[in-house]
């Protein structure tokens, strides 16, 4: 896949994740607080648990793109082009719920305080920031500097491979959430 294939393949990922988590705001409310038996989060802690994880991801992807922006003044994009390999299926992983066991840090936790209205504004602008990240490295430059991601054992990862980190990690929560509305529904039958 080419690096045009895999930007236009990151900004659609990211375009369809963060829609279909804009409707569950729209869900019924006692859906979106129902505590499913096994004692996990609700809908509505679900979705600012996303919010929560993608401001510090963000953080990270912010830093590196700068770093990579600042690498393509000094290395050849192409030769680095040509090594590059995008880990979509490692990444994809990250997308299935329980698909391997996660420890996320206490300050990701839901607090379930903050208002629903916030945190879909606030999901809103990090799509924003997301595709943003993506229009100033247009070439290819996200590749140009890594970070090392503990999760699932990735490794070092590229500005790209985070924005998909961060979208497939919406994706395991709507499969979460998706969960929760089955057994609210078969529970009221």
């Amino acid at each position: 896949m080419s690096i045009h294939d895999t930007i236009r393949h990151i900004h659609h990922s990211l375009i369809q994740t963060f829609a279909a988590l804009d409707t569950w705001f729209t869900k019924d409310a006692d859906l979106r607080r129902y505590r499913p038996l096994d004692g996990g989060w609700t809908v509505d802690e679900i979705l600012e648990h996303v919010g929560l994880t993608n401001h510090f991801l963000l953080i990270l992807i912010h830093k590196a793109a700068r770093k990579a922006l600042q690498n393509a003044q000094q290395q050849d994009l192409a030769v680095a082009l040509a090594e590059q390999i995008f880990q979509q299926d490692k990444l994809a992983e990250i997308g299935r719920h329980k698909s391997f066991p996660w420890i996320r840090p206490e300050h990701m936790e839901p607090s379930g305080t903050k208002p629903m209205a916030e945190v879909r504004q606030q999901l809103e602008q990090q799509l924003q920031e997301c595709l943003q990240t993506l229009d100033n490295l247009p070439n290819g430059e996200g590749i140009l500097y890594k970070t090392t991601m503990s999760v699932n054992s990735l490794g070092k990862i590229d500005v790209y491979e985070y924005l998909y980190f961060l979208a497939q990690h919406g994706q395991r929560h709507l499969q979460q959430m998706a969960r929760n509305e089955v057994e609210f529904d078969t529970g009221r039958l």
